[in-house]
């Protein structure tokens, strides 16, 4: 051990002589630090902002006067995602997918605000974040500081000298690995410390353990790259020209290649043909503000039946009220399902994206990381269906006041009647049918569970490049 760290002291004691080295370093370290700063800062301002809109949105709603409860079903709300603590590492969908949305009867309303409307792999790329940072620019830093581990003491002609001295193969490269991995420690520093707020806030130990861990495994993995190639390299040109070309393949060009072919293999329905297809199906629906509609003439049938009257007007309840509920049941049943549909291919298109992982760590690391943050597309629609959720519970919350509370006779006539629209308005006490939302992203536990699939991707990526460096070691000869 202790021949070990002596190797690695010496490799830092090249560093330190190289300002080339030691500059890339501290520029990193400067970026990360700044970037996890930014983004602290941002995240920090927007989930407070996002907090402060939510209560102003739900304040505003039940201030509002007494009024006709469909009216209020128009009025509508807003609900807001609040980002999860570790966002201000990775904010993950944040930045191209919506953040909050109006929810009223009869529709489902798309996420709205994005930061940036961009596809899928520019994601990332949209804002500087600590984990985007780490992700492309650590392991050219590990490169720049490591292609000439080994390759330098086979041309300076130290190679042959060291393993006279009785140094094994293995302890060389033990001592240059772990001079490297250190490297690689400093780089996640910030990003420790950033976590440590992220728990501060209510973040779970566990969550942040495997986040941090997948950071920590990806650079490891890039660390037995170098020292792998380094050893099989005879001259330090070479070993540089495929660290290189390795880095464009496995960090942008493989997660471009993956992006197109998911986008290929699971297309998604545009917008427009996803739109015509819910109004084809919901025409045959009947218009849930027309009691009249033929559509409708079973239900009416049902409750004359169910109440034993010979008329709507003598019903004990609001036949309008009950045409508003039931119109609105269905018309989610429907709306339901395309979003189910949409979401699903979403999964699939991320599934397949997510499946590269095995060809390019950088996607198994960017699957872990969002995954244990919560900020990946499995949050997104958990947000979309808890806003859902929360729209269909406060329409016909509302829908059976109007059942409930207002005579069929003057409901008919508030429009041509002052007396009868002045009967039709309800106390402003119902408008707490409303619940307060807040957003809480998937369970840490599920979280931890769903990180183990690309920790698994980046541990099989180690472990065949721990491989390749003890062969490597094999050639390393006096």
């Amino acid at each position: 051990m202790r021949t070990i760290l002596l190797v690695a002291a010496d490799e830092w004691r090249f560093w330190r002589r190289s300002r080339l080295a030691m500059l890339a370093l501290g520029l990193l370290l400067v970026l990360v630090a700044a970037s996890a700063t930014l983004t602290a800062l941002r995240v920090a301002n927007e989930a407070e902002a996002r907090a402060l809109l939510q209560s102003e949105a739900e304040e505003t709603y039940r201030s509002q006067p007494d009024r006709h409860p469909h009216r209020m079903v128009h009025y509508g709300h807003y609900v807001f995602r609040t980002p999860p603590p570790l966002a201000m590492i990775d904010p993950g969908v944040d930045p191209v997918t919506g953040q909050s949305i109006f929810l009223e009867g009869h529709r489902q309303n798309a996420a709205m605000f994005a930061d940036a409307k961009t596809g899928a792999t520019a994601g990332q790329l949209a804002d500087m974040s600590p984990a985007v940072v780490l992700s492309l620019f650590a392991p050219l830093l590990l490169i720049a500081m490591g292609y000439s581990v080994m390759t330098r003491e086979r041309e300076n002609g130290t190679l042959g000298p060291l393993l006279a001295q009785g140094v094994s193969p293995l302890t060389l490269i033990a001592g240059k690995g772990l001079a490297l991995a250190s490297v690689a420690g400093l780089t996640l520093l910030p990003l420790v410390l950033t976590a440590a707020v992220a728990i501060s806030k209510g973040e779970t130990l566990a969550a942040t353990a495997v986040f941090l861990g997948s950071f920590s495994l990806y650079l490891l993995v890039w660390c037995a790259l170098i020292i792998a190639v380094s050893s099989l390299s005879a001259r330090r040109a070479s070993s540089l020209t495929i660290l290189v070309v390795v880095w464009i393949l496995l960090v942008l060009i493989v997660p471009r290649i993956a992006a197109n072919v998911a986008a290929s293999v699971a297309p998604a329905q545009g917008k427009i043909e996803a739109d015509f297809a819910v109004l084809n199906e919901l025409r045959s629906m009947g218009d849930g503000h027309n009691a009249a509609d033929p559509a409708f003439e079973q239900l009416k049938a049902n409750l004359l039946l169910q109440y034993d009257v010979a008329s709507v007007e003598d019903l004990p309840v609001n036949f309008r009220g009950i045409v508003a509920e039931t119109a609105e049941a269905d018309l989610t049943a429907v709306l339901n399902r395309f979003a189910e549909e949409r979401m699903a291919t979403e999964v699939r298109q991320v599934s397949l994206l997510r499946s590269f992982g095995w060809i390019s760590p950088a996607l198994a690391l960017r699957e872990a990381s969002m995954t244990s943050a919560g900020t990946g597309v499995e949050a997104h629609h958990k947000f979309l269906r808890d806003a859902e959720a929360v729209r269909f519970d406060f329409v016909q919350g509302l829908n059976r006041v109007h059942a409930e509370q207002l005579a069929y006779a003057d409901d008919i006539k508030r429009s041509s009647d002052p007396e009868a629209e002045r009967r039709t308005r309800v106390s402003s006490e119902n408008w707490k049918v409303l619940e307060d939302f807040h957003f809480v992203p998937p369970p840490s536990d599920t979280r931890v569970e769903g990180a183990l699939a690309p920790l698994a991707r980046l541990g099989a990526w180690f472990a065949l490049l721990f491989g390749l460096v003890l062969f490597s070691a094999r050639g390393l000869k006096l």
